[in-house]
């Protein structure tokens, strides 16, 4: 008579068991598809910044395949066929994230740049225009700025910088830009104190150097600043200068500028031996 109650006793613990191992399975699959999400948002980060771009975009483009409704894929592929300098293409793959349901002001900021990288200036400021003024950013003013300034709308192009420095613990490259806008303006002691401003920021932005001493040529300053410098980039300053002095006029100072160039450079200074051999021939 006891049969029948061992043998529901026993189907009860195999139940129970069954019931315990796959609540441990389902347990296990979140805790790894769980740990798979933080390893694959890694390695996107990874491929976004420090890969090979080329090898970037082929990833984003399986991870698109793969399931194309991700937007986060899609922003990985736009974003590293910037980086692969192929714009044309990431104009594309960024318009396809503006139209995802998910989409956002920063992306519509992103297709902005790409648009300017691409020389669609016009294209660019249309996406731009359409932004509510709320989304305020260091890169959306960045890029408002530099359209006012292909605009050659001055007071706007000074706004706007002066928004984007604000914006930003890291200035030195909108300085930069914002210094070389006062340079093709002809406004060139403002085009000074930006490119020196620059410097201090970021005493590596070696484009900064380089403007600095066509802002310095331009007055007719000859004279190296004291600024970080090592032995080729001084020669290489130099030279700027020298080539600086011949659009002056000042041929005997360009000359003097050139030797002294091609005397600092550690090693064979083409460039400047060219201009040099250039001038003295002429």
């Amino acid at each position: 008579m006891r049969h029948p109650f061992l043998f529901s006793l026993c189907m009860l613990g195999i139940v129970a068991t069954a019931a315990c191992n796959k609540h441990s399975e389902d347990t296990v699959n979140r805790k790894v598809a769980g740990i798979n999400v933080i390893d694959e948002s890694n390695l996107n980060d990874v491929m976004l910044t420090v890969a090979d771009p080329n090898e970037a975009v082929s990833y984003f483009q399986r991870a698109v395949e793969d399931d194309p409704k991700r937007i986060d894929h899609q922003r990985g592929l736009a974003g590293s066929l910037v980086r692969a300098r192929r714009v044309t293409e990431a104009v594309g793959a960024w318009e396809n994230v503006v139209k995802h349901p998910d989409s956002n002001e920063a992306d519509q900021v992103d297709l902005a740049d790409a648009k300017i990288r691409n020389n669609d200036w016009q294209g660019a400021e249309a996406v731009l225009d359409q932004i509510p003024p709320t989304h305020e950013t260091y890169k959306r003013y960045r890029l408002e700025a530099m359209i006012a300034d292909s605009n050659r709308e001055w007071k706007k192009a000074d706004s706007f910088y002066e928004t984007a420095v604000g914006l930003t613990t890291k200035p030195a490259g909108v300085m930069n830009n914002w210094g070389y806008s006062k340079l093709t303006r002809g406004e060139f002691k403002s085009a000074e104190r930006l490119f020196g401003d620059a410097i201090r920021q970021d005493q590596q932005l070696f484009t900064a150097k380089n403007n600095l001493m066509l802002a310095r040529g331009a007055q007719r300053n000859y004279e190296l600043p004291v600024i970080p410098m090592d032995q080729i980039e001084r020669a290489q300053l130099l030279h700027t200068l020298g080539l600086s002095a011949v659009k002056q006029g000042d041929i005997e100072t360009a000359k003097a500028l050139l030797r002294d160039a091609i005397e600092t450079h550690p090693q064979h200074f083409e460039a400047a031996v060219r201009s040099l051999r250039a001038l003295e021939q002429s």
